[in-house]
């Protein structure tokens, strides 16, 4: 390569790299700017939590951020989370609906509590599922106002895993695997409003009726619930009392 084609080569590359730090740029203050018309204690807590990036297999191989973790831009990173079906005596399972004031999926409805262990010592235990249990524990008092008393540790049945990405908008988006968690007992709710704005319950074989009340209402539902839903959910729902019968902590569920 002569002196002229270095030159040009040099040059080239020198615009590539300017072009790539405007988009950045411009990238960073479109994000600046969706925060900042975010909740900000959503968006202290998007900030604030660091979630556990795991393989395929569900190693963890490193964490990041809440943020980071649900940024479309970033891929998202595969992490860790976890969904809780908490039923009553009736063996009706306990809804919420999202807040609006949540940056994913606002106002959606879901399973009872939806979100992630972090990346700590306690919620990392892998142990059955130990540290998943706790954040779930944490985020039940933390969202419904369930003491742990009432949703002990010992009572939490992990069922499996699933693995699934959805995106939510074009900044945000989830990439679980999630650990599928049931519980069964009587249960005080006080709700969060700054993570639930209504919950109900809904017995076993009205799920459609009730997907289509939410449909009717212009109300959407969580892809991770939906894929759940439309899978296995009723037969665990069926045999409640026996969920033991259906642990699978082998497999991971890829949709």
């Amino acid at each position: 390569m002569d002196i002229f084609a270095r030159r040009v080569a040099s040059k080239l590359l020198l615009t590539k790299l300017k072009l790539l730090n405007v988009m950045q740029a411009r990238s960073a203050n479109s994000l600046a700017e969706t925060l900042a018309s975010k909740d900000k204690n959503q968006v202290n807590l998007l900030y604030g939590e660091h979630l556990i990036i795991v393989d395929e297999n569900d190693k963890p191989i490193g964490s990041a951020s809440k943020l980071d973790c649900h940024l479309n831009s970033e891929g998202p990173p595969l992490h860790r989370a976890f969904s809780v079906f908490f039923f009553n005596e009736k063996n009706e399972l306990l809804m919420q609906r999202r807040s609006n004031a949540k940056v994913t999926f606002p106002g959606y409805y879901t399973n009872t509590c939806c979100s992630h262990p972090q990346n700590n010592k306690l919620e990392m235990e892998e142990a059955d599922a130990m540290g998943v249990k706790r954040a779930a524990q944490r985020k039940m008092t933390q969202e419904l106002g369930i003491s742990a008393e009432q949703f002990p540790l010992k009572n939490i049945n992990y069922v499996t895993r699933i693995l699934y990405k959805a995106p939510c908008s074009d900044t945000f988006g989830e990439h679980e695997i999630d650990y599928v968690l049931f519980a069964k007992g009587n249960v005080d709710v006080n709700i969060n409003e700054n993570e639930v704005s209504e919950v109900t319950y809904v017995p076993y074989g009205g799920m459609d009726a009730f997907v289509k009340n939410c449909e009717s209402r212009g109300i959407s539902i969580t892809p991770w619930f939906k894929l759940i839903m439309e899978s296995q959910l009723n037969t665990w729902w069926r045999d409640i009392d026996n969920i033991h019968e259906h642990f699978n902590h082998k497999a991971i569920t890829k949709f």
